[in-house]
């Protein structure tokens, strides 16, 4: 296959779960090379995630770097598989890359928890309250690329709404209920659009009162998607232009356990849902 000039998040993900399964094995690149017979630039490229792979020579890779999963071999065999284009990539060019790797990483996950601080969740954002994020840039953002910013926030929304879309866990701090983002009149119709997604049976609205005082993870968002097997999730910080994927072993648990525990300290379902029907009242 020819190579891609804008690897994506999958593929880049793929390719470094290859580069572990080898490096595991103890192969050098001309080694894998050598099971493939193809040239070591095109190992180095499928690890880099800029060559594409077959799901056969997935499964070729996988039989001689020894890997005894077959549940894993086979969700890197799908990944592989995967060729249909993203809604989000008619912003590639426009928007910084962090902007699409979050989306394919939302509509890909079989499950997702986030932690805000200080905004509400991307997905949850309405056009109005978007527009006010995005608007308050310094220095302001060209017009082509503020209203692409804000047409791809309203459209991350779809990952909430497609058929069996997975459980979505939202941690909300309760400061971000407070800002008055773009004015007290979209605040309280962002807020309302909040408890109307609260209702759906695969969305959690968990809100970290102020009242919780210092918890891990207080100094950034944090999104966690889960991958087809546990090795496969992925967790995202929040950045501006270069997203920041962590996906070893240590990094998964230390962040598992941050949402854990912000979750232990925030208020129930419905008693964040009466906070915030509070805070609506008051706008």
């Amino acid at each position: 296959m020819p190579p891609r000039s804008h690897p994506t998040a999958r593929q880049r993900r793929l390719g470094a779960e290859l580069r572990k399964l080898r490096e595991a094995a103890g192969l050098s690149t001309e080694q894998a090379a050598g099971v493939l017979a193809t040239k070591r630039t095109v190992i180095t490229s499928t690890e880099a995630g800029r060559h594409g792979i077959s799901p056969e020579r997935v499964r070729r890779l996988a039989c001689n770097y020894e890997c005894a999963d077959p549940v894993l071999v086979e969700a890197l065999a799908r990944m592989s598989a995967e060729r249909t284009k993203g809604w989000w990539e008619e912003f590639r060019g426009i928007l910084p890359p962090t902007f699409l790797d979050i989306a394919e990483l939302e509509w890909s996950a079989h499950g997702m928890r986030m932690s805000t601080m200080t905004h509400v969740p991307g997905p949850f954002q309405t056009e109005a309250f978007a527009r006010a994020l995005f608007g308050a840039a310094v220095p302001p953002l060209p017009t082509e690329e503020y209203e692409a910013r804000v047409a791809h926030r309203v459209q991350r929304r779809r990952a909430l709404d497609r058929p069996g879309a997975p459980t979505y866990t939202a941690i909300v701090h309760e400061s971000a209920l407070r800002i008055e983002v773009g004015g007290r009149g979209v605040l309280r119709k962002q807020l309302l659009h909040m408890v109307e997604l609260s209702e759906r049976e695969n969305i959690l609205v968990f809100v970290l009162p102020f009242s919780a005082g210092a918890f891990p993870g207080s100094g950034q968002a944090i999104l966690y998607t889960e991958g087809e097997v546990p090795r496969l999730d992925t967790v995202q910080l929040d950045r501006t232009i270069e997203a920041e994927f962590l996906h070893l072993e240590g990094q998964l648990v230390k962040f598992r356990k941050q949402l854990d525990r912000m979750q232990e300290l925030a208020l129930s379902e419905e008693a964040s849902r009466s906070l915030i029907a509070s805070i609506i009242r008051n706008l």
